[in-house]
């Protein structure tokens, strides 16, 4: 056959078997070559870059160094343990200085960083922006507060890759707006944090810059997205990070780390020069936010952010100013709440949170609702996962192509993998043993036209009215709800990407969420996690049970949600949840 080939080819020339043996020979050795030049560059740009970041290491180590020598009594303690409020206070009143605070933070972060690896970089500029805010006429509500960024969110001169090998390359040519208010407002950005490979995953692992851990137990992870931003500010190497949050990237983190987080109404905030690894989701819209050791420290962002400079920098995003007398209401709510969503049931002592959370709510005169989210199977797999994987998961490949996959993701990697008929028979054939497996393989095998596109985009809307009726019927202010937690063990997450659905359910809705931590896991949660079973009995539950275990001591949290445009409300429910768990661990 191959010399027939040949011969129409090359007919006045007689083929022997050795050469075509030879050519043949040639041409897959030419393949293999091709591969492993392609390897080696791939692994070039991935040394180059990890060289650059551990130069900016010792760039900033020195310069700690250098301000030791000149300033040897500084109370570092004393400034890392100052609560956002207290510190910007003293930072105005000049009782501190910008310049002693940013080397402070800076060195804790060296600390942290060799610990977890939480830190993509360091932003040099910094530098210069200690002295740019020493030159501002009025100081703004952060004035010399150093702040932490996510790595997607732009930074002028600085790499924003998502983890991903193929944006190795590309400089942002200018401060994302987030970034421009931030400093508007005084603050200094001077780190840019670890993120997991394409941002799709709860883990935070990426094959250049590597795994961060978790900084209260290192076998377990901080969390993703916003994982790095959860190591560095729950290690004490930051006192306010910021974030962004697709299916929980802002509030798992927080729950695994013990942090504060909120996830804004998508539009909240402005997300023009935050990169993403494919643009154009607009049915499950993604949100910046912050991320703090308390409330306060949330509410105070949000408010810095909230101001003209951001309305005027960003026209869509709308003029809505902190509102100050709803976040420092003292009124009762009436509050719902629920321990399970009825699809992936938590650990026992998440479940204990928000039962303790809800008895100590009731004890300080707030109303407490019984409310039922409807239809979380649904909203997982025909609202969430059809949104991402539309096509099958073809352009969340394509970000692999060239790229080395990180271990955390070849879980899901592999699945999307499987050819669209195979994803079909598969979940056909595993629908009466394993339904909620099915379910996902079907999810995931996308959609195959745009009026089923546009039919899935109406059903996210009719789900929302069908949400908020259900909330107003029973006239809800507020929602307390579980969280996923404590901290997976490494390498889980990967494994249970629909173990989120307490958290994706209200990016979907895009409702403000915001997460807190109330508790600890104790040696009885230990004992009752033994008889974990689950709904389904299926690979997912045994895994879930796995990942939770040997947790001893980590926080505990729960989910505090309020309807679109009411973050002051949430937050300020969120700061009412935090009070009375303080009074708790005091008493």
């Amino acid at each position: 056959m191959i010399q027939q080939h040949l011969r129409q080819l090359l007919p006045e020339r007689e083929v022997y078997p050795s050469a075509a043996f030879a050519l043949l020979c040639g041409s897959a050795a030419a393949v293999l070559v091709w591969k492993w030049l392609g390897k080696r560059q791939i692994q070039k740009r991935m040394e180059e870059a990890r060289r650059t970041r551990d130069e900016g290491v010792k760039k900033m180590a020195k310069a700690v160094q250098q301000f030791r020598e000149q300033v040897p009594h500084v109370q570092t303690d004393a400034i890392l343990s100052l609560p956002l409020l207290e510190l910007t206070e003293r930072l105005r009143k000049g009782s501190l200085s910008p310049k002693t605070v940013l080397y402070t933070y800076i060195e804790k972060a060296l600390e942290v960083t060799q610990q977890t690896n939480c830190l993509r970089h360091f932003i040099p500029e910094c530098e210069e922006q200690l002295q740019e805010i020493q030159q501002q006429r009025e100081k703004g509500l952060l004035y010399g507060i150093p702040v932490s960024i996510k790595e997607h969110i732009g930074h002028k001169g600085h790499l924003s890759t998502c983890g991903l090998v193929q944006c190795l390359g590309t400089v942002v040519q200018e401060d994302s707006v987030l970034v421009k208010v931030l400093k508007s407002q005084g603050a200094i950005p001077f780190a840019m944090t670890n993120v997991p490979q394409s941002l799709f995953n709860y883990d935070c692992s990426n094959p250049t810059f590597g795994q961060t851990l978790n900084p209260f137990n290192h076998h377990k992870s901080p969390g993703g997205s916003s994982g790095g931003e959860g190591a560095l500010i729950a290690g004490g190497g930051s006192i306010l990070g910021i974030g962004s949050d697709i299916g929980g990237s802002i509030r798992l983190p927080s729950s695994f780390c013990g942090l504060c987080g909120l996830k804004p109404t998508a539009e909240r905030l402005s997300l023009s020069g935050a990169s993403g690894p494919f643009s154009g989701i607009l049915a499950v819209p993604c949100a910046l936010g912050p991320m703090a050791k308390d409330v306060d420290s949330l509410a105070l962002c949000m408010k810095a952010l909230l101001c003209e400079e951001m309305f005027q920098l960003d026209p869509t995003v709308p003029p809505i100013p902190f509102n100050e007398d709803v976040y420092s209401s003292s009124a009762p709510l009436r509050v719902g709440y629920y321990d399970t969503d009825g699809y992936f049931p938590l650990p026992p002592c998440m479940r204990r949170a928000v039962q303790d959370t809800r008895r100590a709510l009731q004890a300080a005169g707030h109303e407490l609702v019984p409310f039922c989210p409807p239809r979380i199977h649904h909203v997982m797999n025909e609202l969430f996962l059809k949104t991402f994987f539309a096509d099958g998961g073809r352009a969340w490949l394509d970000l692999f192509i060239g790229d080395t996959v990180d271990p955390s993701l070849k879980s899901q990697v592999n699945c999307c993998r499987i050819p669209r008929l195979g994803k079909k028979l598969l979940a056909l054939i595993l629908k009466p043993l394993f339904p909620r497996l099915a379910d996902y393989l079907s999810a995931l095998s996308g959609m195959s036209s745009v009026k089923e596109m546009w039919n899935h985009q109406h059903q996210i809307e009719v789900y929302r009215t069908e949400f908020i009726a259900q909330w107003r019927e029973l006239g809800l202010d507020v929602v307390l709800c579980p969280v996923l937690g404590p901290a997976f063990t490494l390498g889980y997450p990967g494994k249970l990407l629909t173990a989120i659905s307490s958290t994706m359910l209200y990016n979907v809705l895009n409702f403000p969420a915001g997460v807190v931590p109330v508790s600890t896991v104790t040696e009885a949660d230990e004992e009752e996690l033994k008889l974990y079973q689950g709904y389904c009995d299926d690979p997912w539950d045994r895994l879930l049970k796995q990942a939770v275990s040997g947790a001893m001591g980590l926080p505990v949290a729960v989910q505090c949600v309020a309807l679109p445009w009411q973050e002051e409300l949430c937050l300020r429910f969120m700061k009412e949840v935090e009070t009375l768990s303080h009074e708790k661990r005091v008493a």
